[in-house]
């Protein structure tokens, strides 16, 4: 509906309809600005005729008018319509100036005069505009936000992780469920190989990381969601019902993002949509039925033409529109929207209405899903799919180049390799941002860069002579806790990529071959 020179969606309660009713409840007493092409003066000859009669030289009238309603409306009553000629930094400007916005939002609720009745409705009214404008300011960098968050972890207690890289949402499981498990303790993890061999690591930051993004991985994969990649709704799976396994993947999904893991990235624009504003508003597409048969016959349905085709085309789901609650009488053609509408909401939303709510509960995590539901669009990068930004400037960035001292052979054999690299990570970019991110796993244990950022900033330093065998490495290696990758000084570039080829596809765990 209109407000100023917007649209807004008005936020109304639970049951309410946006009728002819509302709207007119709303407006009846509405202040209607008037901007004059030229600015008004007020001349009079006679300054007493100013002391006696001060009113008339204030810009306001009031002009009544009656309404009249069809024989079949709830009323006919007569609205009070007040005309303001108001200075132009009061009205509602048609430039992006959100100054001018915010007055004439503040006079629009001193001006308000609806009844006792009403005032629920001028409320939510009132708080449509102000959620419009809160939207149209700069959203807050996820960035700033999840450092907000971060400020609850503390690092003096530790929960821990003991993870076996073959099932890592199994190991993640029993972490959470530990009843020492606190979300706001720090994360220290323990790897084992497959054959159940602990690792020699310690947990300065590479590990974890590592365990965050084989954890996002292993749940955009698992049985609690289906779909397109990058475009998972939650679907019903008995076990993972049983074992309250939903609300433990939206407790992950915070903890990655407070933490310093990656981003989820694989959440459908409906079900964001639904954690922001609630599954009763949702709006599913077709798109979003992953069973083909099921969405193909309800899309007959949708392009059904005539009634004997709408007929045709619901008689095989006569089974399942009872079972959704949708088997009714279908009259009129037009019925068809309501029914495909109604549909999608029972497959997509309401039958997985109770793993929805337990999945809420977990993003509640530290704080996450209020911050999520104040700026949506802030977060919708790191839950939704979005095209990779990762390419070969990025990493070029990203990587601090630590040298040795100037004007000796250490600096000279350097100065060759730092081209051989930044080659390298053009050559990785053509391959495509699965070969960059695998240099980003080598290095730092993260697939993408995450939204708080890495900590301590990546680094490269090289391979010089080793003090007690003479000779130097000949391939790559990585400290994933420190985030730093050290690089073998080669003199020519085949020889480097081939080195960095067999590092990268090889490697199984804090970049070490």
């Amino acid at each position: 509906m209109a407000c100023g020179n917007k649209l807004i969606a008005p936020k109304l309660h639970a049951g309410q309809e946006l009728c002819a009713e509302l709207i007119h409840k709303v407006y009846k007493s509405k202040a209607l600005y008037v901007r004059p092409l030229q600015s008004l003066e007020t001349q009079s000859n006679d300054s007493s005729c100013e002391e006696e009669n001060p009113e008339e030289n204030q810009p306001s009238l009031t002009a009544q008018a009656n309404e009249s309603f069809p024989s079949g409306s709830a009323q006919q009553s007569s609205s009070t319509v007040s005309v303001y000629v108001a200075d132009d930094d009061l009205l509602p400007s048609t430039s992006s100036n959100n100054n001018n916005y915010n007055n004439y939002l503040s006079v629009l609720a001193t001006l308000s005069d609806v009844s006792s009745e009403d005032e629920e409705l001028q409320t939510a009214m009132l708080a449509s505009l102000q959620s419009e404008r809160a939207t149209e300011c700069t959203a807050p960098p996820v960035k700033e936000i999840l450092h907000e968050l971060a400020t609850k972890i503390t690092d003096h207690t530790k929960s821990k992780f003991n993870i076996s890289r073959s099932n890592v949402l199994d190991g993640a499981l029993r972490g959470f469920k530990r009843g020492s498990y606190q979300p706001q303790n720090g994360i220290m993890v323990r790897f084992s190989d497959d054959l159940g061999f602990t690792e020699e690591a310690v947990d300065l930051g590479g590990p974890k990381r590592e365990f965050l993004r084989l954890l996002i991985q292993a749940l955009s994969t698992s049985s609690m969601f289906e779909g397109e990649e990058g475009k998972k709704n939650l679907t019903i799976d008995s076990i993972a019902m049983r074992e309250d396994r939903y609300f433990f993947a939206g407790r992950a999904i915070a903890v990655s993002l407070i933490h310093g893991g990656p981003p989820a990235c694989f959440v459908s624009p409906t079900l964001f949509s639904c954690l922001v504003h609630g599954p009763d508003r949702g709006q599913p597409v077709l798109e979003d039925i992953v069973d083909v048969e099921l969405r193909d016959k309800i899309k007959r349905i949708a392009d059904s033409e005539t009634m004997d085709e709408l007929r045709a085309a619901t008689l095989p789901l006569e089974d399942y529109l009872a079972s959704a609650g949708c088997l009714r009488p279908l009259r009129r053609l037009e019925d068809k929207t309501l029914l495909v509408k109604d549909l999608l909401m029972f497959q997509v939303i309401h039958r997985v209405r109770g793993p929805f709510e337990r999945f809420r509960d977990g993003l509640r995590t530290l704080g996450l899903l209020d911050k999520i539901q104040a700026h949506p669009e802030s977060f919708r990068p790191v839950l939704c799919w979005v095209p990779s930004t990762l390419d070969s400037d990025v990493l070029d960035n990203l990587f601090i180049i630590r040298r040795s001292a100037k004007a000796t052979n250490r600096w000279n054999a350097e100065d060759a390799v730092i081209p051989f690299w930044r080659d390298y990570l053009c050559d990785a970019e053509a391959e495509g941002t699965e070969k960059l991110a695998s240099i980003l796993i080598f290095a730092t244990g993260a697939s993408r860069i995450p939204p708080l950022g890495f900590a301590p900033q990546p680094s490269i330093e090289f391979l010089h002579s080793d003090m007690q065998s003479g000779s130097p490495s000949q391939l790559p290696m990585a400290n994933t806790c420190i985030n730093c990758l050290k690089l073998p000084l080669h003199t020519s570039y085949n020889t480097f990529k081939t080195s960095m080829d067999f590092a990268l596809g090889n490697t199984h765990g804090f970049g070490l071959i």
